[in-house]
């Protein structure tokens, strides 16, 4: 399959299909966990439609050109969180599930420095690529080929903040 393109408006679109697929299942969560960078967004969209508290884990496997080249994943110490203590049933968010190393281990994670034997922690991506390794409880779209996803935000890792302050007409920074 050739890459796959999303517009910012698909992209709102499929967290809107996520966040309808996740409330008719019924299950009731009382924490949203996002993996930062990708999931941010929609961890922020559903902590707002759901008013549930947002906690996020930051995460990287990914660097080199194009930041596409998968090495080890590495986590932070501690979930960035305002609540005192974390949820015993988790909503962990992600934008997708490519090798879903991070799914997987994000899940590990948490159990490890927050779970207890009552803990339940479900999952839920825009896309779920059948060479993930992980499938997660909710997704909007099966992508069989496994196409490298080009997503709107990934603009402002293309550019530069020159090339912003020009666009806009910034001579020269705030004193």
């Amino acid at each position: 399959m050739a890459d796959l393109y999303v517009s910012w408006s698909e992209y709102h679109l499929k967290i809107e299909r996520l966040a309808a697929q996740i409330y008719d299942s019924g299950w009731e969560f009382n924490q949203i966990v996002c993996i930062a960078k990708g999931g941010l967004r929609l961890g922020d969209i559903l902590c707002r439609l759901y008013n549930r508290p947002l906690a996020v884990l930051m995460a990287t496997s990914y660097s080199g050109e194009g930041n596409r080249v998968r090495g080890k994943i590495r986590f932070s110490d501690h979930l960035a969180m305002t609540s005192e203590t974390l949820g015993d049933r988790i909503l962990l968010l992600d934008d997708l599930a490519d090798s879903g190393v991070s799914l997987r281990e994000s899940q590990r994670w948490l159990m490890t420095q927050y779970g207890t034997a009552e803990t339940e922690i479900r999952t839920a991506v825009l896309w779920y690529k059948a060479c993930s390794v992980c499938k997660p409880d909710y997704y909007v779209d099966y992508l069989a080929d496994n196409p490298w996803i080009h997503q709107p935000f990934e603009y402002y890792e293309e550019t530069t903040i020159e090339a912003i302050a020009a666009r806009h007409g910034a001579a020269t920074p705030a004193s």
